[in-house]
């Protein structure tokens, strides 16, 4: 607006309004280059904190299937260990374990 009037300022040619346009092109292209390269940062982010959390969640699990073997281990000594102490109480107990088995498979 001009200051002395309160009127619009009718002073830019068409030349100075494309000059305008073309800088607002020119500016959005690089804007539209910017926002690229930043989702293309977020996405390798985001590839490389799955890969790492896929990582960790295999030595996890690997940790914990080891534990699992070797408590399985440990029991089956410890089953070993008492079948042979007593041989009679395992028997015993191995054929109350069947026929319960056979009584619920009956079913």
């Amino acid at each position: 607006m001009a200051a002395s009037t309160g009127k619009p300022d009718m002073s830019k040619t068409t030349s100075d309004l494309e000059a305008d346009i073309r800088q607002l092109k020119a500016d959005l292209e690089i804007l539209t280059k910017q926002l690229a390269a930043t989702g293309e940062h977020s996405i390798s982010a985001a590839k490389r904190a799955a890969s790492e959390g896929v990582d960790q969640l295999r030595v996890h699990g690997e940790a914990a299937m080891d534990g699992l073997k070797s408590n399985a281990r440990d029991v089956e000594a410890q089953v070993i260990a008492t079948v042979r102490e007593k041989p009679v109480t395992a028997l015993a107990i191995a054929a109350g374990a069947g026929y319960l088995f056979a009584l619920l498979s009956r079913r």
